[in-house]
């Protein structure tokens, strides 16, 4: 098998267009390790499954695919064959994997409908680097009054800290809401999205 099984991994961690259709429905994907890799659609996850190179570990008992003789159970979680080996998974620093990080929520007031920005804590032109622990989402408003000072010089508290996130927790915001299957390998109630 080809190490890269799906060509378009960084679709979990950038793209948010809309797909319609039953067969673009989200499965997650596992190495052999049981290790969440990236998210794929039914579609995907049903040729992986039919070429023998996935098994499915688990599936939704509400649905079915039917074909004109049988009936299938619908994907939810599959499982590769052959263990793919992937080298640390790295987050690429952007602006909207920032405001995806920050839950596209201003990290100083929390509030998510005015226009956003990415704010540097530490002022660019006083040395500040464009890092995941130097950058946060900030709304308009409370970037201006910050300006060209720290927060704590602004006398403006974060509601958390700036981190370098992790793939698991960009595939967790990927969806809009969490398959049950989903969560044992995702470990929804080990990792909290904002580490304080």
């Amino acid at each position: 098998m080809n190490e890269h099984f799906y060509e378009d991994e960084e679709y979990a961690f950038e793209s948010r267009k809309k797909n319609s259709g039953r067969l673009n429905a989200r499965v997650l994907v596992l190495n052999q390790s049981y290790e969440a890799l990236s998210i794929c659609s039914v579609k995907k996850a049903l040729t992986l499954l039919f070429l023998g190179k996935a098994e499915m570990t688990s599936f939704d008992n509400r649905k079915v695919i039917r074909s004109i003789s049988r009936e299938f159970p619908w994907p939810s979680v599959i499982r590769l064959k052959k263990y793919v080996s992937v080298p640390y998974k790295q987050v690429i620093l952007t602006r909207r994997n920032v405001l995806k990080r920050d839950g596209y929520k201003c990290v100083y007031c929390g509030r998510g409908d005015l226009p956003l920005t990415v704010d540097h804590i530490i002022p660019k032109a006083r040395g500040g680097m464009d890092t995941w622990e130097n950058l946060i989402c900030a709304c308009t408003k409370c970037n201006n009054k910050k300006g060209n000072r720290t927060p704590h010089e602004a006398d403006m508290k974060m509601l958390h800290k700036a981190y370098e996130p992790n793939h698991i927790m960009f595939i967790k915001n990927s969806v809009s809401k969490i398959d049950e299957n989903w969560k044992p390998y995702l470990f929804v109630n080990e990792i909290t999205d904002y580490p304080q």
